[in-house]
């Protein structure tokens, strides 16, 4: 491939903005199909290498308590670290691959698994899990998942929940496919919930919706994701790699936040029952707990429910 890097460069962002076809660059950059996705491939390989290492959180201590205290002051969900889910992303079939990649949306499709922080940024991603897995399943299989069980993703220690009260994990929350965990909250199941349930409830949503809008975001700015990705499976993963890299350099460079006037001030925590927190299920009575005290309520998240 004779072509010189701006123009390859040049190729692979506007194929991911504009969402056209390989064919259509013959009309404008006069290149065949063959070139424009080996041009693509290896642009999206080398955005990827050369930007993730600086466009991702480091698993620092003070890298969790930054994005804490974002989620806190932005979601009113105290000592979360992030908020986890996953996104289809629709394909053309994958030769050899029979129905590995048909979707309960009856389509086919990889997934991309993520963990998003309050800035609307990815903080961890895995791409090209099999669209017939359930979100639990590819996400019990990351590394990030094997790090969190062994106590190697360099959390900070338990802390009161703010200012003062009983110590719990920090938290990634996440829906009902994701497995509960001391270091993952989902909401209670089931139709007959009392109101404190409902309430926690509400409350995870409000900061889970942030892996939910970082989603959209990322398909809204890279038009890619709005048809079918008619590419081989290793080329697929790149270009989800590099427009996930870009979003977050699109989003540290927006800094406009049309949300923070939904934020409220944290109160003193006093008078909180004490409650087992050895599993998942006692944080969460923790949280729900503190979420239905006079010092956690927010004033309309009963008009919510």
């Amino acid at each position: 491939m004779c072509i010189p890097p701006k123009e390859m460069l040049a190729v692979t962002l506007r194929y991911f903005a504009s969402g056209c076809s390989l064919g259509d660059f013959f009309y404008t950059y006069r290149i065949g199909t063959t070139t424009a996705s080996q041009v693509v491939k290896t642009t999206s390989r080398a955005i990827w290498n050369a930007l993730n290492k600086t466009h991702f959180h480091e698993a620092t201590q003070g890298n969790w308590l930054d994005i804490a205290n974002n989620f806190a002051k932005n979601s009113n969900f105290p000592l979360c670290l992030g908020a986890i889910d996953g996104k289809h992303v629709r394909i053309e079939k994958f030769p050899n691959e029979g129905s590995m990649n048909f979707n309960y949306k009856k389509f086919q499709s990889i997934v991309l698994l993520a963990v998003a922080d309050a800035d609307y940024k990815f903080i961890y991603v895995n791409v090209g899990g099999f669209g017939k897995d359930c979100d639990s399943n590819i996400f019990q299989q990351t590394s990030f998942w094997k790090l969190l069980t062994q106590k190697k993703l360099n959390l900070p220690d338990p802390a009161p929940l703010p200012p003062q009260g009983l110590k719990v994990p920090y938290v990634f929350v996440a829906d009902d496919a994701f497995p509960m965990h001391e270091h993952v909250m989902r909401g209670y199941g089931g139709h007959n919930l009392t109101t404190k349930q409902k309430v926690f409830n509400y409350r995870l949503c409000r900061a889970r919706r942030y892996v939910e809008c970082s989603f959209g975001i990322l398909t809204n700015k890279w038009r890619i994701f709005h048809r079918p990705l008619n590419l081989s499976r290793q080329s697929a993963v790149e270009v989800v790699k590099a427009c996930v890299v870009l979003h977050n350099i699109v989003r540290e460079r927006d800094g406009y936040r049309f949300e923070d006037l939904l934020a409220c001030p944290l109160q003193p925590i006093t008078n909180v029952t004490p409650t087992s927190r050895k599993t998942g299920r006692g944080i969460r009575t923790c949280y729900a707990n503190y979420f239905v005290s006079n010092e956690g309520a927010l004033s309309w998240q009963l008009s919510k429910i």
